[in-house]
């Protein structure tokens, strides 16, 4: 049985992380388009996307028509986080969780080992007090790490910080590489 959260063995450099980041205008950011799960700042900036969709953020399953977003140009350290995955990247996006905000519980269909395509977070900045519960368990997860959660399971996300947390957030295609990555 596979467990609902995996830490990658994959670690990235915060300090450079955060430089990218700094890079990413305020006017990119784009309010969450599921605006019904959660309460507060949530929001995106797509980096790869279907090319021409009216919503970039939103990840479709299978998508093969993908495009790197120009901001990513601005951004050396992000894709050298992404050439990282040597599997199918499909939608990739920051994510923001601003202070104080609630992402309520709720399960993404198809987002799991059991299924083509799976969801891993990069985290580029967070606080003592953000948590992250899937399938009942919690977990913070610290800036450079890299995780995987079966978001298939029951989730949640919180801020209960002063600052913002923000992920690089992947949608992937399963390939060997990718499952042996999780297998070890």
């Amino acid at each position: 049985m596979t467990p609902s959260a995996i830490r990658l063995p994959l670690t990235f450099d915060p300090i450079r992380l955060q430089a990218d980041l700094a890079r990413v205008p305020e006017t990119a950011w784009l309010g969450h388009f599921n605006q019904r799960i959660y309460e507060g700042d949530w929001s995106v900036v797509p980096l790869r996307a279907i090319r021409g969709s009216p919503i970039p953020a939103f990840s479709i399953p299978n998508a093969t028509d993908l495009e790197d977003m120009p901001l990513l140009q601005e951004c050396p350290y992000f894709r050298q986080v992404l050439a990282s995955f040597r599997c199918p990247l499909l939608s990739v996006r920051l994510l923001r969780l601003g202070a104080g905000a609630v992402i309520k519980e709720h399960s993404d269909p198809m987002l799991s080992l059991d299924h083509d395509e799976v969801r891993i977070h990069v985290v580029v900045t967070t606080n003592p007090d953000v948590e992250c519960r899937i399938d009942g368990v919690a977990r913070h997860w610290a800036a450079g790490e890299c995780w995987y959660g079966d978001f298939t399971k029951p989730h949640s996300f919180a801020n209960r910080g002063l600052t913002d947390r923000m992920h690089i957030v992947l949608d992937c295609g399963q390939n060997d590489w990718l499952r042996n990555l999780l297998r070890a």
